[in-house]
């Protein structure tokens, strides 16, 4: 544990009683000392960090824990079934439909997007029609963080990115870097490589999800679309003040950055998938999706990639983060949107990942979020 860890350990020693009371009872877990320092590290990661509502997982060798603090709406406990925004976080299966559609043949990793998708893959800029799909996987096809555009009404304030609106910048604008040189986070690639890939299949993007990831594995809530009685399980953001924000649709084009639903449960049964890694079944798809395709060295620019801990390569959208001290091989995504932070990782030699959300806008206990998990991976498996 870090020294911040320690002393919060310290306090809550000193404040026993208070910290028991916070902690939400989570499902019963197989391997007792998981729940421990699942349960453990969320109740002081909810004492510091001081927001509404906290989650936090983690699976170790097919056991799971999941815990709950606070409240998420109406006043709820939060638990393993609690439905939430988990923002880009959605890249990451984006990045494993890609994996799925490479194994089986459809597209492969280097074809050029205009392939694809022609009216994407010319423009003013001759570096345009270099961009492949693993550019657009890996943050580094030179495209900006945002598609610029004319905001949208409040409730539906992404409804103006559209199609067009990607064609009429791509025909008018130069790339800010060549392709496969830099890396800068871009949520305007991955919206591109979604239409890529369902134009490669196709299939609508949303059902191509469907078949490859979700419905496979069983992730009944992991979905662009809520029903009424996922609603009544969702947990609402808040802003920096701390004010709810509303829960606003994504549109049909911001589905390969974003605008995915999920619970701790269905995350966590996904990391399952991942860790699985020497199974037969999906072995090419795991293989190909946790690859280390893009090392930082030489790259220029690298901007935006950091902020969970330092990107050392890049995978197919997961950040890629070596070993250092006692921390294993790490693969991690991060995620924010309307009011809610989220954080996953996994460490795929060791057998462990785990996840965390908080629902207010707080850069930095998104920031501590994300290093706490890493840390706590560490605690369950050692280097």
């Amino acid at each position: 544990m870090t020294r911040r860890l320690v002393s919060l350990r310290a306090l809550c020693g000193l404040a026993g009683l208070a910290c028991l009371s916070i902690a939400a009872a989570g499902p019963a877990s197989a391997d007792p000392l998981l729940d421990e320092t699942v349960e453990f590290t969320g109740s002081v990661l909810f004492l510091q960090t001081k927001v509404p509502g906290l989650l936090i997982g983690a699976v170790r060798n097919g056991d799971t824990a999941i815990h709950g603090f606070g409240e998420s709406s109406g006043g709820k406990e939060p638990d393993g079934d609690t439905v939430l925004r988990i923002g880009s976080i959605t890249k990451a299966f984006t990045g494993q439909v890609l994996a799925a559609l490479t194994a089986g043949g459809t597209v492969s990793l280097t074809q050029p997007l205009g392939e694809l998708a022609p009216d994407l893959g010319t423009g003013k800029d001759p570096n345009l029609s270099a961009i492949r799909l693993i550019d657009l996987a890996t943050h580094s096809a030179g495209l900006p963080r945002e598609l610029p555009r004319e905001p949208g009404p409040p409730d539906d304030p992404l409804k103006t990115i559209t199609r067009d609106g990607f064609v009429s910048w791509l025909k008018t604008e130069p790339l800010l870097y060549a392709p496969g040189t830099g890396v800068l986070y871009s949520n305007f690639a991955f919206d591109l490589l979604a239409i890529g890939l369902s134009d490669a299949a196709k299939t609508p993007y949303p059902a191509l999800l469907k078949k490859h990831v979700t419905g496979p594995l069983g992730l009944s809530d992991t979905t662009f679309e809520l029903d009424e009685e996922q609603k009544s399980r969702f947990m609402q953001g808040h802003d920096f003040d701390g004010k709810p924000l509303p829960d606003i649709p994504t549109g049909g084009m911001a589905v390969g950055s974003g605008g995915l639903y999920s619970t701790p449960k269905d995350l966590l049964r996904w990391m399952q998938w991942h860790l699985d890694r020497l199974a037969g079944k999906d072995a090419e798809t795991r293989l190909l999706d946790h690859a280390a395709y893009l090392v930082r060295d030489n790259l220029n620019p690298v901007q935006g990639m950091d902020e969970s801990g330092r990107m050392d390569a890049m995978s197919l959208a997961w950040v890629v983060m070596m070993p250092e001290g006692n921390r294993p091989l790490i693969l991690q995504k991060a995620g924010g949107l309307q009011g809610t932070f989220t954080y996953i990782a996994f460490a795929p030699t060791r057998g462990v990942a785990a996840f965390v959300a908080i629902n207010k806008f707080d850069f930095g206990a998104a920031m501590t979020m994300a290093e706490v998990v890493n840390e706590m991976i560490a605690t369950l498996a050692p280097r």
